[in-house]
């Protein structure tokens, strides 16, 4: 029978969350303690407002719990916020108990910490005398949470603690410290932790009753822009999968060196590419269930393992052109530079198949198509990216199962996604394109692609020394009205028909001045683009002009942005 509820949602204060008998506990294998003085200073800037207005409240965000029993849950996502909590407690606890006064002063102090311990942390074991807990961390770091700072215990050596117990106890102590700056004691300080940490802090409870409810959650969030890690449920489910200490300790092993190739917060996507070598389709939504029917047992597990720890260093070098992976590849360089410019991905299985199935040189070939494949479709044409996958998975599969062993049958597998000329000339002739931020470079490049073409002279759009000229200036001077009346200056100001290459000074020089004059500096200039169009006749600069000479570099760009195997 299915289940009715998949998930249930509330908003709870912290007392709601932490009372009544209830325990937590963060997967074992579940990333470690991480927050640094920047989130404990917004948390504790967040609660002493909250204090000085009674009756406000203040939103924690979501708080991912799959329950176990009705008191015992699994912390998905939340456990770096439940745990500050905790230790915030632990130090208002703390500082009760250290309060000087007199006999009746600190007898009454230490009641109250006794009583917001039992109902924040725990209560003490009456056989061993223990401070028992409601909050358990993951492996590295519950035996430090429940060993010291629980019992109230300084260790001998903070400094030589392992990162994320150093942290816990870091923001133990600055919490600490905080709590004495207050000045707050006896009854103020414990109404600080009883009333305004535990009735003030509200969180949007989510409780699933399984794993893949919990990964269905997540993506949900993430798509709302919650600070989600979708890797940490990935990883508990495999890690679950394995029942050896022997095979855990390996795994441990092993994840520690992918993830730090990959990146923590890339792993989804890698996995995700990884899985598109063999399947059509795989959702962001849909990646944990498709790894759940795929991996059921740890010899699964390790075989995951093993083709993800194949992958992991081309993945990563995808991203960065002087990745020592392409010492042996050097002609790889530019195109990889490039796709990464472009911000496409969605060739990543296509690359991995190629880099399994063919020679270095077709290798080669391979990426210098993905570049033309991505100007014309992404870049210039801005065409619906949801047709990419599919088409890209087709080819690499084609390479893997050895339907195609050539770059030209990776071309016909996807030409369904090559713009042909007539459409990219037609695209290119109306491309506008900012030339501020990240897409000043995309301009760059485009115009030291066409500059190189016109004088025959490579053009490195990193290192070449050019600036960007505007013909029609960012800010024109009154005098360009004429031409380009003011409510239509911006239409034509980042036309590609309107730019081109100048050295720094001659660019200076050129200012805001009139087309007239900018016309002599333009000859002056080593660039055959501005030499071209000083040399051209062109009278005035007007809209008609802008658009004919982007026409003219629309079939430029035809000729530098072509396949080999059309």
């Amino acid at each position: 029978m299915a289940k009715s509820n998949l998930l249930k949602t509330a908003d709870v204060t912290f007392l709601d969350l932490i009372g009544n008998g209830k325990k937590y506990r963060v997967p074992a294998f579940q990333r470690d303690y991480a927050w640094e003085e920047e989130q404990w200073e917004d948390l504790w800037n967040d609660i002493t407002e909250l204090h000085a207005t009674p009756g406000t409240f203040h939103y924690m965000g979501a708080l991912v719990l799959e329950a176990s029993s009705d008191r015992e849950f699994q912390i998905i996502d939340g456990q770096q916020r439940v745990a500050t909590l905790s230790l915030l407690a632990l130090a208002v606890i703390q500082r009760l108990r250290t309060l000087p006064g007199d006999d009746a002063t600190r007898q009454a102090n230490q009641d109250r910490a006794t009583q917001l311990r039992n109902r924040f942390i725990g209560e003490k074991d009456p056989a061993s005398l223990q401070e028992s807990s409601k909050l358990f961390l993951n492996d590295t770091d519950d035996g430090f949470y429940q060993d010291y700072l629980v019992q109230l215990r300084t260790p001998q050596n903070p400094r030589a603690l392992p990162k994320s117990n150093r942290l816990l106890w870091d923001c133990s102590a600055w919490f600490l410290k905080r709590i004495t700056e207050q000045g707050l004691e006896g009854e103020a300080l414990a109404r600080l932790l009883s009333d305004t940490v535990a009735r003030q802090l509200l969180f949007i409870q989510i409780t699933v009753e399984d794993d893949l409810s919990a990964y269905t959650v997540f993506e949900t969030l993430n798509a709302r822009g919650l600070e989600l890690s979708s890797t940490d449920l990935l990883k508990n489910y495999l890690f679950s999968r394995i029942k050896t200490p022997t095979d855990l300790t390996a795994l441990q092993r092993r994840w520690r060196q992918l993830i730090a190739i990959v990146k923590h917060e890339r792993f989804p996507e890698f996995l995700r590419y990884h899985l598109l070598c063999r399947y059509p389709q795989v959702r962001k939504q849909r990646l944990f269930k498709t790894v759940r029917d795929e991996v059921k047992s740890a010899a699964d597990v390790f075989m995951l393992m093993d083709a993800l720890e194949a992958r992991a260093d081309l993945f990563a070098a995808l991203d960065d052109a002087t990745h020592e992976y392409w010492i042996d590849r050097p002609s790889a360089r530019p195109h990889v530079r490039d796709l990464t410019l472009f911000g496409v991905r969605q060739h990543t299985p296509l690359v991995f198949a190629a880099w399994e199935r063919l020679s270095p040189d077709d290798f080669v070939r391979v990426l210098k198509l993905l570049c033309v494949l991505s100007f014309r479709y992404t870049v210039i044409g801005g065409f619906n990216t949801n047709e990419l996958e599919p088409a890209y998975h087709a080819a690499a599969k084609g390479l893997l199962d050895g339907r195609i062993s050539t770059p030209t049958g990776v071309f016909e597998a996807l030409r369904g996604i090559h713009v042909d000329d007539e459409r990219f000339v037609h695209d290119f002739a109306l491309k506008d394109i900012d030339t501020h931020g990240r897409r000043k470079k995309l301009v760059k490049y485009v115009l030291c692609q066409l500059e190189a073409d016109a004088s025959g002279v490579p053009r490195n759009w990193e290192t070449d020394p050019a600036t960007i000229e505007h013909v029609l200036p960012e800010n024109p001077a009154a005098t360009w009205d004429d031409a380009f009346p003011p409510e239509r200056q911006k239409d034509f100001t980042y036309r590609l028909g309107n730019l081109l290459l100048l050295e720094a000074s001659i660019n200076r020089a050129c200012h805001n001045a009139e087309f007239s004059q900018k016309l002599p500096l333009y000859a002056g200039s080593a660039y055959a683009m501005a030499q071209a169009l000083a040399a051209s006749g062109q009278a005035d600069w007007t809209p008609v002009a802008v658009n004919g000479r982007q026409e003219r570099l629309a079939q430029r760009a035809a000729h530098v942005w072509r396949v080999d195997f059309a």
